[in-house]
């Protein structure tokens, strides 16, 4: 009798998390921040709302970083974010705890997603960030 308690549980949830029209998480848990297509694209494409969806958990909603379960640095008043072909690298490759978005977003929103850490938070790097660096960025993997 457990086991089939348990077993319906487990149906309800995934029923749950996986209605059409849901946000989901990177974890697969429903989240009304995160909009995904499919498992690991994301729609965004404003650079804040990326921020905001992607980013923030980790760096903090203000750029401040943190410590816990990791380290994660401040994108605040860094001085980095200077060359913005640093920012693009990172989030396009990730390196250490950092992930890769490479196949997560698409050049535009990498773009929009750098260009909004560099000139908020602190940071006054106004050069924006092409799609041909990121294009480049992406073809030298």
């Amino acid at each position: 009798m457990k086991t089939k308690i348990i077993l319906a549980g487990l149906i309800v949830l995934a029923a749950v998390s996986t209605r059409a029209g849901d946000s989901v998480s990177s974890g697969g848990i429903p989240s009304k921040h995160a909009n995904l297509m499919g498992p690991t694209h994301f729609t965004e494409t404003d650079g804040e709302k990326l921020y905001a969806t992607v980013c923030a958990s980790c760096h903090m909603p203000n750029a401040m970083g943190g410590t816990g379960a990791g380290f994660y640095p401040a994108l605040a008043k860094n001085d980095k974010l200077a060359v913005s072909s640093y920012p693009v690298m990172m989030v396009m490759n990730g390196r250490g705890p950092m992930p890769s978005f490479r196949e997560a977003m698409s050049d535009a929103q990498i773009a929009a997603v750098v260009g909004y850490v560099r000139t908020h938070f602190g940071n006054s790097y106004t050069d924006p960030v092409s799609l041909d660096e990121v294009k480049q960025v992406r073809e030298a993997k």
